[in-house]
Protein backbone atom coordinates (compact mmCIF):
# COMPACT_ATOMS: atom_id res chain seq x y z
CA UNK A 1 0.00 0.00 0.00
CA UNK A 2 1.26 3.46 -0.90
CA UNK A 3 2.11 5.79 1.97
CA UNK A 4 0.01 8.96 2.08
CA UNK A 5 1.92 12.19 1.45
CA UNK A 6 1.06 15.23 3.56
CA UNK A 7 2.91 18.15 5.12
CA UNK A 8 2.55 20.94 7.63
CA UNK A 9 -0.19 23.41 6.67
CA UNK A 10 -2.16 21.03 4.44
CA UNK A 11 -5.96 20.82 4.66
CA UNK A 12 -6.96 17.14 4.80
CA UNK A 13 -10.26 15.28 4.69
CA UNK A 14 -10.83 12.74 7.46
CA UNK A 15 -12.97 9.58 7.23
CA UNK A 16 -15.17 10.61 10.17
CA UNK A 17 -16.70 14.02 10.81
CA UNK A 18 -15.73 16.16 13.79
CA UNK A 19 -18.67 16.65 16.23
CA UNK A 20 -19.23 20.14 14.74
CA UNK A 21 -20.05 18.51 11.38
CA UNK A 22 -16.89 19.28 9.39
CA UNK A 23 -14.41 16.64 8.19
CA UNK A 24 -11.78 19.16 6.99
CA UNK A 25 -8.73 19.50 9.22
CA UNK A 26 -5.54 21.57 8.98
CA UNK A 27 -2.23 19.97 10.00
CA UNK A 28 -0.59 22.33 12.51
CA UNK A 29 2.12 20.09 14.07
CA UNK A 30 3.99 17.03 12.85
CA UNK A 31 6.19 14.48 14.56
CA UNK A 32 5.41 11.09 16.10
CA UNK A 33 2.07 12.67 16.95
CA UNK A 34 0.15 14.98 14.64
CA UNK A 35 -1.91 17.96 15.79
CA UNK A 36 -4.83 18.81 13.55
CA UNK A 37 -7.22 21.74 13.80
CA UNK A 38 -10.84 21.69 12.64
CA UNK A 39 -11.33 24.25 9.85
CA UNK A 40 -14.91 25.02 10.96
CA UNK A 41 -14.71 25.34 14.78
CA UNK A 42 -10.90 25.74 15.27
CA UNK A 43 -10.74 22.91 17.88
CA UNK A 44 -7.36 21.11 17.83
CA UNK A 45 -6.68 17.43 18.49
CA UNK A 46 -3.36 15.59 19.02
CA UNK A 47 -3.38 12.04 17.62
CA UNK A 48 -0.67 9.42 16.97
CA UNK A 49 0.72 9.42 13.41
CA UNK A 50 -0.39 5.83 12.73
CA UNK A 51 -4.00 6.61 13.69
CA UNK A 52 -3.92 9.84 11.64
CA UNK A 53 -2.65 8.03 8.53
CA UNK A 54 -5.36 5.39 8.95
CA UNK A 55 -8.17 7.96 9.38
CA UNK A 56 -7.08 10.45 6.69
CA UNK A 57 -8.95 10.14 3.39
CA UNK A 58 -7.07 12.60 1.18
CA UNK A 59 -5.30 15.96 0.99
CA UNK A 60 -7.82 18.59 -0.15
CA UNK A 61 -5.47 21.58 -0.43
CA UNK A 62 -1.71 21.52 -0.04
CA UNK A 63 0.21 24.37 1.57
CA UNK A 64 1.79 25.34 -1.78
CA UNK A 65 -1.62 25.61 -3.48
CA UNK A 66 -2.94 27.80 -0.65
CA UNK A 67 0.11 30.11 -0.88
CA UNK A 68 -0.23 30.40 -4.67
CA UNK A 69 -3.93 31.20 -4.27
CA UNK A 70 -3.10 34.01 -1.83
CA UNK A 71 -0.33 35.38 -4.05
CA UNK A 72 2.70 34.77 -1.79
Amino acid sequence: MERKVFQLGDIVQMKKNHPCGSNEMEIIRMGMDIRIKCVKCQHSVLIPRAKFEKNMKKVLRSKEAIEEENGK
